[in-house]
């Protein structure tokens, strides 16, 4: 039987319509019993890119949730947010943009299992 890392499980379901896998057919996560979502292209990823965003309770709990997208400390605070709690791929869809994303991408503080899931999946953020 072999072992699986801490980070890494069989991927579960794809309920979400996300992608939860990475290449290797193990899902990374974003915390403990909680699977980084994916998604499948980097384009689908149709987010804002300027404006004043809020985020829903779901992905962000505290009371001042709003996210000024010209400041680049909101912009990368929204995103780490986004990527780490996010548990539908419509959510990613609606708030990240993919231009955006590759832009930002070595700026994020993300958990490694959040990193490791988008890049095993969008081979050209590692690069980015």
């Amino acid at each position: 039987m072999q072992a699986l890392s801490p980070t890494a499980l069989p991927t579960p379901t794809r309920a979400t319509g996300g992608v939860r896998a990475c290449a290797t057919g193990h899902t990374h996560l974003a915390r403990p019993g909680r699977p980084a979502v994916v998604t499948r292209t980097l384009a689908e990823l149709t987010g804002p890119t300027r404006g004043v965003v809020e985020l829903p309770v779901r992905l962000m709990w505290a009371t001042e949730r709003t996210f000024d997208l010209a400041d680049p400390d909101d912009l990368l605070w929204m995103y780490e947010n986004v990527l780490r709690e996010s548990t539908r791929t419509d959510d990613l869809r609606r708030l990240v943009n993919g231009r955006t994303l590759r832009r930002v991408w070595p700026l994020l503080n993300l958990p490694r299992g959040v990193r490791q899931a988008w890049e095993s999946r969008h081979r050209g953020l590692r690069t980015a």
